[in-house]
């Protein structure tokens, strides 16, 4: 049986079996990786994944599973197993599926990869950071085409299907003179071809040329308050603290700080963000949701105001508020007006944030972490690299504190994001 026709089959099952509404996905990937360890071409591999996603609701009970066989026999045995858990779970009105749509196919992306090309992308990013950067050592390096072929399907007619075709590089490097070892560092970028050079997707070579500048570090002898200017790589962390507030669990529980703020000012007024996962600029992309509606693109914040949560179907029947257009992630920041050189040349004291590492916030939005292969600024000048640093703030109170929105934009295919200047963040160094 293809794809189409197990998840059919799976929810035949499920129905026969119980289930007043049954839902089901597949997904198949096959992935050729070639990887680079210390500097040397070690691997080629083709590796396989098969995820089956099986719902089922009997009288508002949900239950679930993940299986990795597509024979009948695995399907019919996780069939019983949803069953099962159905059978035991709590009612709860809230649970639902997908209604009606009219089926639709879904493309992204090349359906072949071309090895030569990536050999040739690898050994050329090899001899440029050899050059570039002699003091760098290529841990490793991983580059992949992946062909992902995924089915949805449910008892209320839904059937949709795609088929991505992407490329991702990511790599991890330190850097070494004499007896002196920078901190490990690495960057992952998405592509739909390799029309590039590694060195050209997004940061990679900015990325390589800081952390070479990171092999003597100093300390922040002193706490004060002051500014950090996020990377876009780094500023991801920070949104998705945000994105917990907006998604199910801090909604359905109360516990969201902006759970009555839609259509009302969060935000500084220069900051708006997207979510675009139906967008030619990213290489992530996806079509449909995990229950079963058809993808768009959606703006969270416009313009500092709330415009949209990132709740599913089940969050938005358990809260009454309206439900995502998506399922986050693939998010895009407008450009601001200053350059980067601008915003540095503004901060009277404050550090370059490339890396954090910290828990998520807490209910009210405190949080604190350790920034990592990150610079201090002073007086407008970039004076050294720092070594592990505490930072801490307020997420809510960050997203009014804004100082600076960079022109520039860095797009990994992951993501497309400017630097970000924030005041009234607390820097402590030892």
């Amino acid at each position: 049986m293809n794809s189409l026709d197990t998840a059919q089959y799976a929810l035949d099952c499920l129905i026969k079996n119980g289930a007043d509404k049954a839902q089901c996905k597949i997904t198949q990937t096959e992935t050729n990786e070639l990887n680079v360890e210390t500097g040397d071409l070690s691997l080629l591999r083709t590796t396989f994944n098969t995820a089956v996603d099986l719902l089922g609701l009997m009288n508002d009970r949900k239950g679930s599973t993940t299986i990795n066989k597509t024979d009948p026999e695995s399907i019919e045995i996780g069939v019983k197993e949803v069953v099962e858990l159905a059978s035991s779970a709590k009612s709860d009105p809230a649970n639902d599926i997908a209604g009606f749509k009219p089926a639709k196919a879904f493309k992204s992306g090349p359906i072949q990869q071309d090895l030569e090309r990536m050999y040739e992308r690898l050994q050329e990013f090899l001899r440029y950071v050899q050059q570039t950067y002699p003091k760098t050592i290529i841990k490793d390096v991983i580059l992949s085409f992946t062909r992902m072929e995924t089915v949805f399907v449910n008892s209320n007619g839904v059937e949709f299907s795609s088929e991505n075709g992407f490329y991702i590089v990511s790599t991890v490097f330190t850097n070494k003179d004499g007896n002196k070892v920078s901190s490990l560092n690495g960057v992952e970028c998405k592509c739909k071809d390799l029309n590039s050079a590694i060195k050209d997707l997004g940061g990679v070579d900015r990325i390589l040329r800081q952390s070479s500048q990171q092999i003597h570090t100093d300390t922040i002898s002193r706490k004060f308050t002051g500014s950090i200017i996020i990377t876009p790589e780094c500023l991801t962390n920070f949104i998705s603290y945000f994105a917990q507030y907006l998604s199910n669990q801090s909604l359905i529980t109360g516990n969201s700080v902006y759970k009555d703020k839609l259509d009302r000012k969060i935000a500084d007024g220069r900051l708006t963000l997207h979510c675009k996962p139906r967008s030619s600029e990213l290489a992530e992309t996806y079509f449909f949701t995990d229950d079963g509606f058809e993808a768009g693109d959606s703006i969270i914040i416009d313009k500092g105001i709330l415009k949209s949560f990132l709740l599913d179907l089940y969050g938005s029947n358990k809260t009454g508020l309206p439900k995502a257009e998506n399922m986050g992630d693939c998010y895009m920041i407008e450009p601001g007006d200053a350059a980067l050189e601008e915003m540095i040349q503004s901060t009277s004291k404050g550090i370059l944030l490339c890396r954090f590492s910290g828990g998520h916030p807490g209910q009210n939005g405190d949080f604190s972490g350790v920034a990592k292969n990150s610079f201090y600024i002073e007086n407008g000048k970039i004076k050294y690299p720092i070594n592990e640093t505490m930072v801490s703030g307020n997420i809510v109170q960050m997203l009014n504190n804004i100082e600076q929105i960079s022109k520039e934009r860095n797009n990994d295919g992951f993501q497309c994001l400017p630097w970000i200047k924030f005041n009234g963040i607390t820097i402590s160094g030892k």
